[in-house]
């Protein structure tokens, strides 16, 4: 089976909601965030991570999991800025499914305060 590597920015809240899930998924979406965005590259993981996750709750981490292919080849991948500011952008309604969907467990691989 082919995977992609995702990796995404996140803060406590989220992650401590990640470990609670004995780090298999990513937690529902809040009403205000009606899509979740995994990214495609580490760089932009981490700038997201240290630039705005510390800014707003004092620490930030940078995320990596894997995720079928098949399954993410329903997706665009969307470029938000340069060339390598890529990201996937999965409707909130989307997540449970895509959830089934990672192999694997997902990992911290950098923390930032």
């Amino acid at each position: 089976m082919e995977t992609v590597t995702l990796w995404r920015p996140t803060g406590p809240e989220e992650l401590a909601l990640v470990e609670a899930s004995g780090w298999h998924e990513w937690p529902s979406r809040l009403p205000d965030q009606p899509i979740f965005y995994p990214v495609l590259n580490e760089d932009y993981a981490t700038k997201i991570a240290r630039d705005w996750n510390v800014k707003a709750s004092g620490v930030g981490f940078v995320t990596r999991f894997d995720v079928e292919k098949a399954f993410l080849d329903k997706y665009d991948v969307q470029q938000v800025g340069g060339r390598t500011i890529l990201e996937y952008w999965i409707p909130a309604e989307d997540l449970e499914d895509f959830n089934r969907h990672i192999v694997g467990m997902i990992e911290v691989v950098a923390e930032y305060r």
